[in-house]
């Protein structure tokens, strides 16, 4: 690829959609924000995507800039194979051929992908674990959801639905999943659960953030909410350390942001459940929320080097 040549790429997520125009070295060349507006169906959702796509192309020329591929990173089971959002619940898709519809719209090479795999993909490669072969993205929000990437490649699975490490289960018999099983270890140890466990004790409405706030500075109760969910998501970690035994485990999402509060205490744990595994690197992302962006970027740069 030249200087001018950029690529199209988009996060969408369920509230907003990160886009920007990417050069081949990775560097961002222009970044803007746009709501999904998911409210307004499924139909609305994909003329936003390919709306803000098209205008991104056009700014990219009148800034002399040369667009050639599109990438869009999308959350749910993606078939990335086929370009095919398969089911996307926050954002109402269901068999929405979008990698198709942005071809033919924007009349550049296109690719689809998911949004975690994309934002593991974008660690691995330019951030926290761009010194390691083997790399486990974990992002933790709402959901909890991971990227196992070898050599650059973030793996999707014979389905779509690779990564879904939230759903092992780590306390049977625990709180109910929104995915109907009791005990997994999103229903533990994400921001959400962690908020919701504290708000059903303390009889107050509370975040992870002010849970996190709160054992900070030693209340009993956020103490024992905050230690329940490190040792859990610590028995999801060994888990995944069994199944995939990489060099470099990497938190994103909202809870990584608890930083030394999380870390250490999960660093420690983590330590305990290894036996003859190889003990992990455990980092803090290092992109933010730019990484799905990111990844989508590469997606499509990848596809251009096909």
């Amino acid at each position: 690829m030249s200087a001018a040549e950029v690529v199209v790429a988009l996060d969408v997520g369920g509230t907003g959609m990160k886009c920007a125009l990417v050069g081949a070295d990775g560097a961002v060349r222009r970044a803007e924000r746009h709501p999904t507006g998911a409210g307004r169906g499924p139909d609305a959702v994909v003329d936003t995507v390919l709306r803000v796509a098209e205008g991104l192309a056009a700014v990219a020329r009148a800034d002399g800039l040369d667009p050639v591929a599109v990438g869009i990173a999308v959350p749910g089971v993606i078939d990335e194979a086929r370009g095919v959002a398969v089911w996307s619940a926050n954002v109402g898709f269901r068999d929405v051929p979008l990698r198709d519809l942005a071809r033919e719209r924007l009349g550049l090479p296109a690719t689809l992908g998911h949004d975690v795999r994309a934002g593991g993909l974008a660690e691995a490669r330019l951030g926290a674990g761009r010194d390691a072969e083997e790399v486990l993205f974990v992002a933790i929000g709402t959901g909890i959801a991971a990227a196992h990437v070898v050599g650059g490649t973030a793996a999707t699975g014979a389905h779509g639905a690779a990564g879904e490490i939230g759903h092992i289960l780590v306390r049977p018999g625990g709180p109910r999943c929104g995915c109907g099983r009791p005990g997994c270890l999103e229903a533990v140890s994400s921001a959400s659960a962690i908020g919701r466990r504290y708000s059903e004790l303390a009889g107050v409405t509370a975040t992870a953030a002010e849970v996190a706030e709160r054992a900070a500075t030693g209340e009993p109760l956020a103490v024992d909410v905050w230690r329940e969910a490190v040792e859990a998501l610590a028995d999801g970690l060994a888990t995944g350390q069994s199944l995939f035994d990489v060099q470099t485990v990497v938190l994103g999402g909202g809870l990584a942001r608890a930083g030394a509060l999380l870390f250490d205490p999960l660093r420690s744990a983590l330590h305990e459940r290894m036996t003859f595994h190889r003990e992990p690197r455990l980092v803090a992302a290092a992109l933010g929320d730019e990484a799905g962006c990111l990844g989508a970027a590469l997606l499509a740069l990848d596809k251009l080097e096909k």
